[in-house]
């Protein structure tokens, strides 16, 4: 697959880190661990369920310091082991259509993508995609690019305690 992102709709997090993807993938693809660094502090994800398979489901409920929960619910649309996970929020399990949620500002696709580099580590791009220019303004305004740098940090911190 060969995607470019529109500048115009898209954001994109992009890093090279120390973690081979194989540990980057265990990490988006088994729930026990997505638990442990998936959310960006304090926040935590109290919950997560993963059918990996084109069609199957991706959810994980997030909990705010005070107790507030959200659910988050989509459907894989590609697993490529090791390589790429894509997923969207516009799409329940088994590539049904989702009942419009007015308590959600946007809906995305998702494109994790790892590529390893000749240190052992990979190239980790993150790329999500949305409907408009609006959707993505508000996503970048919620810190887009601070929270999934977060995450990504606590996913390298997880991968040096194993």
């Amino acid at each position: 697959m060969t995607f470019r992102p529109d500048p115009e709709l898209d954001l994109v997090l992009e890093r090279t880190v120390d973690v081979p993807p194989e540990f980057v993938w265990r990490a988006w693809t088994e729930p026990e661990l997505l638990k442990r660094w998936f959310t960006p502090a304090p926040w935590t994800t109290s919950g997560c369920t993963i059918d990996l398979r084109p069609g199957g489901i991706f959810q994980n409920v997030m909990r705010s310091p005070d107790g507030m929960e959200m659910t988050n619910t989509g459907c894989y649309l590609e697993v490529v082991p090791n390589r790429r996970l894509i997923w969207t929020g516009g799409l329940a399990p088994d590539y049904r259509p989702k009942v419009a949620d007015p308590s959600r500002p946007f809906i995305i696709t998702a494109i994790v993508e790892m590529e390893a580099t000749a240190s052992g580590g990979c190239k980790y791009t993150a790329t999500v995609l949305h409907s408009d220019p609006k959707s993505r303004e508000v996503h970048q305004t919620m810190g887009f690019h601070q929270g999934w740098a977060t995450a990504l940090d606590q996913l390298v911190a997880l991968y040096k305690t194993q």
